[in-house]
């Protein structure tokens, strides 16, 4: 009896992981070489409207699109050990923004709190999110999550052209900093 319970438990788990995997966009956001499809004309935590010319190093701008600094667990981890890696971000010649569906205030808690020095941008209303093509439709029928994206993370050249994307298959997997970093370097 266990070892049919045990395979029927695997073969529901494989239907799953199956069914999770073909839910999931093949390719996230615009193609690479594309230009932005959006101004990215955003308040930052502070209230401030910060645009790509603000927003951009040198060379570029990492952008990372999260679903929620207020709730989520993974988006919290990742904009904090981003922001933790910062320096090598900017030694490379870029900057870093990340951009939630939270409102402003959200934003300005979690940065004073988690000590936060990286451009935090509010989407509210999901524009940005809606015009990047990374609106995750999987909570359609959820008004409190219904607008945040795919977590996904964009290398962009200063005068908006998308260089690389980085993402994974589930959100509460992100991309490490070590292969953003890579990513950076084979683009030097």
């Amino acid at each position: 009896m266990i070892r049919i319970i045990s395979a029927v438990i695997a073969m529901l788990a494989l239907t799953a992981a199956t069914a999770s995997a073909q839910d999931f966009p093949e390719d996230l956001g615009p193609e690479i070489g594309a230009q932005l499809p959006h101004a990215l004309e955003l308040e930052d935590q502070s209230g401030a409207v910060r645009g790509l010319d603000d927003l951009s190093g040198e060379n570029g701008l990492v952008l990372l699109f999260n679903r929620s600094l207020d709730w989520c667990p993974y988006c919290q981890n990742q904009t904090i050990t981003i922001n933790e890696s910062a320096s090598d971000i900017r030694a490379r010649g870029y900057k870093i923004a990340v951009v939630t569906y939270d409102p402003v205030e959200t934003l300005a808690l979690f940065a004073e709190r988690r000590d936060i020095d990286i451009a935090l941008l509010s989407d509210p209303d999901s524009a940005a999110i809606d015009a990047f093509g990374l609106r995750n439709e999987e909570y359609a029928d959820n008004p409190k999550v219904y607008g945040v994206p795919h977590p996904v993370v964009f290398v962009v050249s200063p005068d908006g052209k998308i260089q690389a994307k980085l993402y994974e298959e589930s959100y509460k997997d992100r991309p490490a900093i070590e292969a953003i970093l890579d990513e950076i370097d084979t683009l030097g």
